[in-house]
């Protein structure tokens, strides 16, 4: 039997900013959650295997084999900040 043809997908690096919940559960210091409210996002760097793109999102797979894969990542394209295609260079052999 022939083995199916695994598909080539491209290896990406998506910068994106993050969304943030602070606070603990039940009551929190107002003069703390407002010092909190001012701080930037987070921003996140996700690495994986570009396996879809629209309008509204991006979505990556960090481990894929032949007919099995990890979990998908999913990420709004209005959190995204950029998306770089990555490349292997083999090592120089002496």
């Amino acid at each position: 039997m022939a083995k199916a043809k695994r598909r080539q997908y491209d290896m990406v690096r998506v910068s994106w900013v993050d969304a943030e919940e602070l606070g603990e559960t039940g009551w929190n210091s107002l003069k703390g959650q407002l010092r909190s409210a001012s701080k930037p996002c987070p921003i996140i760097l996700s690495v994986g295997y570009l396996v879809y793109q629209d309008e509204h999102h991006v979505s990556i797979i960090s481990s894929l084999g032949p007919d099995i894969c990890g979990t998908v990542e999913k990420i709004p394209m209005g959190f995204v900040t950029s998306i770089d295609i990555l490349t292997v260079t083999p090592p120089k052999l002496s």
